[in-house]
Parts: C-alpha cells; sequence; structure tokens
C-alpha cells in the first residue's frame, strides 16, 4: 500500500483553520466529497462517531481521523494543512495543524490498519511535518506526503 494510491491531488488543501473539531470533520468531509464522490453528511458523521471512541490527536500538532463508510470500495485519504492550529483533544494537549483522515469502506478490515499505520508511521517524522508546516502549495503538499520513503506499507 502507497499514500499515492490512497490520497489523490484533489484531497489536499490548505485552510486558515476551523472553529472547532466538529468544523474541521465537516471541512475533511466536503474535501472527501469533492475529490472521491463521498456524501459529506455520512462522512462527517462517521468521523464524529469514530472520535467519540477516543480522540485521534496523535500529538505534535498531528491529527489522524478515521471513519468506515458504507458503499466505498477503496480506502481513501484526505489531508488538510491548517494555518491557525485548532484544539483537538490531542495525547499532548497542543492544537493540531495536520491532519490527515482516512475513510474506509466498512467491511475494508486488515486494509483500514495498514492505511493507518502507513498514515502514522508517515506523519511521525518531524522532517516530512516540517516539510508540510513550510508549505503552503497543495500540489507541493501532495508530493511531500507521496513521494518520501515512508510512503509504503507491507
Amino acid at each position: 500500500m502507497e499514500l499515492s494510491k490512497i490520497l489523490s491531488t484533489e484531497a489536499v488543501k490548505v485552510i486558515a483553520g476551523a472553529s472547532s473539531k466538529k468544523r474541521l470533520f465537516q471541512d475533511l468531509s466536503e474535501l472527501a466529497a469533492s475529490a472521491y464522490g463521498l456524501d459529506a453528511e455520512r462522512a462527517a458523521d462517521a468521523l464524529m462517531d469514530r472520535e467519540s471512541l477516543g480522540p485521534t490527536g496523535v500529538g505534535h500538532g498531528v491529527a489522524l481521523p478515521h471513519a468506515r463508510i458504507e458503499g466505498i470500495e477503496d480506502v481513501r485519504g484526505v489531508f488538510l494543512r491548517l494555518d491557525k492550529p485548532v484544539d483537538f483533544d490531542a495525547v499532548d494537549r497542543r492544537p493540531v495543524d495536520l491532519v490527515f483522515a482516512l475513510f474506509a469502506p466498512s467491511d475494508a478490515g486488515v486494509d483500514h490498519l495498514k492505511a493507518l499505520a502507513l498514515v502514522s508511521r508517515s506523519l511521525r517524522d518531524s522532517r516530512l511535518c516540517d516539510k508540510l508546516r513550510a508549505n503552503a502549495d497543495p500540489a507541493t503538499l501532495h508530493a511531500v506526503l507521496t513521494e518520501g520513503p515512508a510512503t509504503q506499507a507491507a
């Protein structure tokens, strides 16, 4: 599995910020709707349902919200870089400015876990995160995310 197979160039965006975690989930879902044709409301609800089980803010300004959605064929990702970080109840209590959301088929099983591990491993690289924070062009952000050595999983 490779990030380039999960993340399309249309699914990467820079936004000023979000007023809340719920608004951020709506922004992620709207991006998923425009990039992949997902139902934005269902996607946002699925992200909120998953978040109610425990926060997906993994620390160091990074969040990895994810959800399973009925009716999609493959694991899909969307990435937002926020100019103004948002409070996300992250494990280190730092606000979040890098958000990579995953949407998986309801029966994705191991593919969902592989994608989540791949994204998590990639965004644990502080050099990669520094590059993401230093760029505001979505095409450049996509290239940074998909061309690094940590962008492949077994």
